[in-house]
């Protein structure tokens, strides 16, 4: 069907009026053959939320650097001073310099668009008469979608179907209360906020459930028109980038300083003024580790790569350096701790209890069969199959869409001899009152033979206050205080079992308001749901705490199956009884003696998504790095509130994935554990490849410098110091950020987030390196001018090779400090190896090379200077490792990853 899209002002016609323009059907929606033209008509629900840099403007981008600048003063130096070959290979560097950057920039962004691609949004949708699930790219005008709260909504939409839908509009419209939904046209004049019969892309459900007409998609939704209207924002600068550029400053502060010292005593001491200029331009080229920023964004994405392939997508890059520090993981029981596949294990009715266990649909039991409870039983499975939003998915596979423990009712439904489906289709549903945080029940009404009939399941204590009967068997009785009190103690017994309990009630009357019909209810029974620990969970855990983080479980469930589940996983020991409920913790600000007590806390049960904020607050306040863990809808202030925010990626809902910084494709918290090691890795793989590169640098302003006074002649030129920054500092650099890590980062407190790059102590140690490789220049040098040669290119050339390779050496010492010094992450990583192949052989290259001798003043020189040069460039290695046995201690402290 060709529709004349885009159709103006939905929100005029009725629902029936929408469906017929849009050629669709309300309950079967509209075929998958019909949905793929309409795709290739409408194109794909996207819109660029923000254009990409363009290949030339990303190329241009590598030349706007003050570093860039100053080569180009270099060239500018050499056509004056006619060293044209000096001026050609500066800017034959530039080149290769802005092609280096252009193209790990271009791979980083693959790699951010790759993970993007992860990170996918799913919409339930009716096709062909059958509910699935697609990518919400996918949907075309016409589709029929389904919501619930937590749902992000997809596309522009016309209401067809809702129960006490709310939408929270305000990115929209501004508005920042809830907006109730109708079906109701509207006027023409209505305003785009007042358009109830209408949901939004890019808004959330907040409450209840609905149907959707879908109207508009991409570009042509309210969200799409506005964002093509309004050009985005800048990029946000992270804490990482603002460290890195802070450490530039710095260089580039003792590189002025230290030029300046140079000039104004060469001018004192009556040196050649093309001299000093020549030193000057070296000096500011060695300042500058030209490699940082290249090396830094791939180890990110290389990093984040890494992340998601064990399960965990970081959204927003300061998430990776916060995650590293985290000291407090506030973390959900079911489907995180636990496997999150609920199993019927224990079915409690008013005169007797049954261990119970379905398998293809069989319902049996432990004792053999059910006694007095025959009727309860069967009552039970019909509430079960009615007061249930989980659908067969495919009746070939039997495979049911939605929560775990409606899926297991349906199951307990169809052990019955009529199946969930034919029991809805008898009982006609008129009504639902949701679920929600606070009622803590659902309730559906439904038409029946009698009259009307109101299935109810939800917490015991919360659905018994509703009940003022009770089922006997094929008897009911009032229900009393002494039922009331031994239904209560019955529950705890099951839940201190371990087990996830959900009560069940109904009403059978001939007339019913339908607003207003969750009361005088007669209460069924119970079941105990078995959640079982996840088997990695104990060693997970274990690796958090011996980390020095505390893990902290906070649940809505009863406080005795969260300790009992605390107790399986090792989260606390099996003589701890303590357990806060929420309705204990204060409304108001916390005492002290309150602060303290949830301080000390590890299970908190019964918790509000409200209280789950306030918790993770005292913690902040307490001076804690808070990771929490969050699914709901009502989690997003909570997730939002905490340093790192972690969503479910499979029972989360599409608001709390769209909060969080970090989503779990498992949910399991395993994937914390490793994720929070991934972490720590790649900022310890930051932290290694700084303190590689500025050691480095610093090395060959302490050179210049050095020889500058001593030996005027044989400095270093400022191609060679090119040279060696983009050859032995990049590559070895580049290997250091994709390191695997050692696992005995794990075993080290966590750092402190608002500390540098390089503490105080790491300066120091920095220095060390830089003063060991100056040192082994100097002598090397020295003992060459004595000894061998006193020819000022040969000497340059020994200061050149010596310390080409004292920094290829040097990698060596960013090993951990407590690994073993021939068998650690850095001996061990293919890419060092790699690194270094490649550096020796450009070395190689320069020596053998005419062409690039010239360019760089290489000479030939005898095999006695070849091995002062080697054996002095050893000299750093020697001495790093002997500082690295005496100090190791003073190492761990300070910080750093090497030595």
């Amino acid at each position: 069907m060709k529709i004349n899209y885009p159709i103006g002002d939905i929100h005029t016609f009725s629902d029936e009026e929408t469906i017929r323009l849009f050629g669709t059907d309300a309950a079967n929606g509209i075929s998958q053959s019909e949905a793929k033209a309409r795709l290739n008509q409408f194109g794909p629900n996207t819109y660029q939320a923000k254009k990409e840099k363009s290949i030339w403007i990303m190329l241009y981008q590598q030349f706007k650097s003050p570093v860039v600048y100053l080569l180009f003063v270099g060239v500018a130096a050499g056509i004056y001073f006619k060293d044209y070959i000096e001026a050609i290979a500066i800017l034959i560097v530039i080149l290769v310099n802005a092609l280096i950057g252009f193209l790990m920039e271009f791979q980083a962004r693959n790699s951010m668009n790759a993970l993007k691609e992860m990170d996918i949004i799913l919409s339930k949708v009716i096709r062909d008469n059958q509910p699935q699930e697609i990518p919400s790219e996918q949907l075309v005008p016409g589709d029929i979608i389904l919501l619930e709260a937590g749902d992000i909504i997809p596309a522009d939409g016309r209401l067809a179907e809702l129960n006490q839908l709310q939408c929270d509009e305000s990115s929209l419209t501004g508005e920042s209360l809830p907006t109730l939904k109708s079906t109701q046209k509207l006027p023409k004049e209505t305003a785009l906020g007042d358009q109830h019969n209408m949901v939004f892309k890019g808004s959330s459900v907040m409450n209840g459930n609905g149907k959707v007409i879908i109207t508009a998609t991409g570009k042509h939704t309210q969200l799409g028109i506005i964002t093509s209207l309004v050009e985005r924002a800048a990029d946000i600068e992270t804490p990482l980038d603002k460290k890195i550029r802070a450490l530039s400053k710095r260089l580039i502060w003792l590189t002025l300083v230290m030029t300046l010292i140079f000039v104004v005593t060469g001018i004192i001491q009556g040196k050649d003024w093309l001299q000093i200029i020549k030193t000057s331009i070296a000096l500011a080229i060695a300042a500058f580790p030209e490699g940082l920023p290249i090396v830094s964004t791939v180890a990110l994405a290389y990093g984040m790569l890494q992340m998601a392939k064990r399960n965990a997508i970081v959204k927003k890059l300061s998430a990776v350096e916060t995650l590293g520090g985290t000291t407090v993981i506030l973390t959900d029981k079911t489907g995180t701790l636990t496997e999150n596949k609920i199993f019927v294990d224990t079915i409690s009715f008013p005169e007797e209890q049954l261990k119970a266990s379905i398998k293809d649909d069989k319902l049996t039991f432990e004792s053999g069969s059910v006694g007095k409870s025959a009727e309860n039983l069967e009552k039970l499975k019909l509430v079960s199959a009615l007061c249930n939003n989980a659908s067969i998915k495919s009746l070939s596979t039997k495979k049911v869409l939605g929560d775990p423990i409606e899926i297991a009712l349906v199951h307990l439904a169809n052990s019955s001899g009529s199946s969930q489906q034919q029991l809805k289709e008898q009982y006609e549903r008129i009504g639902e009152m949701p679920f929600n945080s606070n009622t803590k029940m659902m309730a559906t009404l439904h038409n029946s033979q009698k009259g009307k009939f109101v299935a109810v399941k939800g917490s015991v204590e919360q659905l018994v206050e509703k009940c003022t009967r009770i089922q006997l068997g094929s008897v009911i009785k009032e229900l009393n205080e002494s039922n009331r009190k031994s239904i209560l103690t019955e529950s705890e017994k099951i839940s201190s079992e371990g087990l996830r309990v959900i009560a069940f009630a109904y009403r059978e009357e001939t007339e019913l308001d339908s607003d207003n019909y969750l009361f005088d209810l007669i209460y069924l029974g119970m079941i105990g749901f078995l959640d079982p620990p996840r088997l990695d969970i104990k060693d997970a855990i274990a690796s958090c705490r011996k980390a020095g983080i505390k893990i902290v479980m906070i649940t809505g469930d009863h406080p005795l199956t969260a300790l009992n589940i605390a107790k399986k996983v090792g989260l606390v020991d099996e003589q701890e009884q303590q357990v806060v409920v929420g309705k204990d913790l204060p409304a108001g600000e916390p005492t002290p003696g309150w602060r303290d007590k949830i301080l000390s806390t590890a299970v908190f049960a019964r918790v509000t998504p409200k209280q789950k904020l306030e918790i993770a607050d005292v913690y902040q306040q307490a001076g804690n790095i808070v990771a929490m863990t969050g699914d709901g809808v009502n989690d997003a202030p909570a997730l939002k509130k905490a340093d790192v925010g972690i969503a479910m990626g499979l029972r989360g809902t599409a608001v709390a994935k769209e909060t969080a910084s970090i989503v779990l494709k498992d949910d399991s918290f395993g994937s914390i554990a490793e994720a929070v090691f991934h972490g720590r890795v790649i900022f310890q793989n930051i932290q290694k490849f700084v303190v590689y590169l500025v050691s480095c640098n610093l090395s060959e302003i302490f050179i210049v410098l050095m020889l500058g006074f001593l030996a005027p002649a044989s400095v270093l030129l400022p191609l060679q110091i090119l040279f060696l920054n983009m050859v032995t500092d990049v590559f070895p650099a580049l290997a250091l950020g994709l390191g695997k890590g050692d696992k005995s980062i794990m075993e080290i407190p966590p750092r402190n987030i608002k500390e540098d790059i390089i503490s105080k102590k790491g300066w120091i140690i920095i220095c060390f390196y830089s003063l060991s490789m100056t040192l082994a220049v100097l002598l090397a040098v020295i003992f060459c001018r004595e000894q061998i040669s006193s020819d000022s290119e040969v000497l340059n050339n020994v200061a050149f090779f010596t310390i080409a390779f004292a920094q290829l050496f040097h990698v060596f010492n960013m090993a951990s400090p407590q690994s073993p010094l021939l068998n650690n992450d850095v001996t061990k990583s293919k890419f060092i190896w790699l690194a270094l192949l490649i550096c020796t052989a450009l070395l190689a290259l320069v020596y053998v090379i005419p062409s690039l001798k010239v360019a760089l003043h290489i000479t030939s020189i005898t095999s006695a200077t070849w091995l002062v040069s080697i054996v002095a460039s050893l000299i750093p290695l020697m001495l790093a490792q002997i500082f690295r046995v005496i100090w190791k201690n003073t190492l761990l402290k300070a910080g750093l990853p090497a030595i």
